[in-house]
């Protein structure tokens, strides 16, 4: 054993010492371009100046109490988040699977106290992931992530994607809510159309169901817009965030309708750091940027730019990428190759992604991200998929001969 970390990662042998906006520098100095981002995570970058000053500042007046008491900062976030979005009430965790926890709860809860326990039962999809913990695992239903951890947590039925007609179908007396996640990243950055979003909200409003969105990944300007689902026309009753709202420090929220939260009194829910000071400062400092004019509507250019380009070189080696897709900066690429293969080129060149499903990998600048950083990586990107196409290519003629 070279490490006493448990092993529960493929680490690949590298190290970073620091960061600098979208670049990475390791132990030894090499620059790595972060179009990972800490599985978009470090929605501003590394060390931005704002990010540090926020934490630093909080950092040397209070960090951390209990949420025995008001948190000026939380109650502050908090409100910025409902005023930008549909919610009126938020519950702040430190992760995203603690954030899909409490949306979990809440939405049973909602039908216990309107004299409906039996109704627990979630609708989730194929090919989603919400989190590690054993329900949030059990919700996205993925064998790989189940097997060998004892009975699956109950009441999740996992449905093929985008299939409007067997939602209704599976609905019955049990059901309290469908979940699903705008765009499904770890699924292979898979797009839900609008008009399923659309059909799902129509389907809980005649059923007495709450929509419960995923946003983890998706939330706080990854899509261009600050949440997907302002995308689709319409509004969910609960949504979990995670991931870029703490621009790289933990933490996690579930956002709800007064209505949907009604559920959630004294007592039934909780957390020891939610909410923590620390964290709320960093949150809010994130929302100062993702808020200010002008900023989501780069996202929004630098996203078309991106994929033009990734499109030409789709169309350049068709052996290596057989589709671009995604929303705003999660964007996708569907490999020929084995996505490892792709991954690993990538790095190679210095660029760091992240393997999804479906054979894709991920590209997650950013979102600070402009034409300088895409040049940089579509020039990385040619490269390697011209050494993977070279490659190809030697192995047919090898085969032929």
């Amino acid at each position: 054993m070279s490490s006493h970390l448990l092993p529960t990662y493929a680490r690949a042998d590298l190290a970073f010492e620091r960061g600098e906006g979208a670049w990475l520098i390791t132990t030894n100095g090499e620059h790595y371009l972060d179009f990972a981002c800490g599985v978009a995570v470090n929605v501003l970058g590394h060390a931005h100046p704002k990010l540090v000053a926020a934490l630093t500042e909080q950092g040397q007046k209070l960090w951390h109490v209990s949420n025995l008491f008001r948190i000026p900062e939380a109650e502050r976030l908090a409100a910025r988040l409902c005023q930008n979005s549909f919610a009126d009430t938020v519950f702040f965790a430190n992760s995203g699977a603690e954030a899909m926890e409490c949306a979990i709860k809440t939405a049973r809860k909602f039908h216990a106290v309107n004299g409906h326990p039996e109704r627990f039962r979630i609708i989730t999809f194929e090919g989603a992931f919400h989190g590690r913990t054993l329900a949030t695992l059990a919700a996205g239903g993925q064998k790989k992530y189940l097997e060998g951890f004892g009975p699956v947590a109950e009441g999740f039925d996992q449905l093929p994607f985008g299939d409007i007609e067997l939602v209704k179908k599976s609905i019955n007396d049990n059901t309290a809510a469908i979940l699903i996640e705008p765009v499904q990243g770890e699924g292979g950055v898979r797009v839900v159309p609008p008009q399923f979003l659309k059909a799902l909200r129509q389907v809980c409003d005649e059923q007495g169901l709450l929509l419960v969105l995923d946003e983890v990944q998706t939330g706080v300007g990854r899509t261009g817009e600050l949440f997907a689902y302002q995308r689709s026309g319409i509004t969910p009753d609960i949504m979990a965030l995670a991931k870029a709202l703490g621009g790289g420090f933990p933490i996690g929220a579930c956002l709800a309708t007064a209505e949907a939260a009604k559920g959630m009194t004294v007592g039934t829910h909780g957390s020891t750091f939610g909410g923590n000071p620390l964290a709320m400062s960093v949150g809010n400092a994130v929302l100062d940027v993702v808020l200010s004019d002008g900023f989501l509507e780069n996202v929004r250019k630098i996203s078309i730019l991106f994929k033009q380009r990734l499109a030409e070189l789709k169309d350049r080696y068709p052996t290596v990428i057989s589709e671009v897709r995604g929303e705003g900066l999660l964007i996708g690429l569907r490999a020929v190759v084995p996505q490892g293969d792709l991954v690993n080129g990538l790095r190679a060149e210095k660029l760091l992604t992240v393997a999804a499903g479906d054979n894709v990998v991920r590209l997650l600048p950013p979102l600070i991200a402009g034409e300088a950083e895409v040049t940089e990586a579509i020039g990385m990107i040619d490269r390697a998929c011209a050494r993977l196409a070279q490659a190809q290519s030697s192995l047919k003629k090898d085969a032929v001969a």
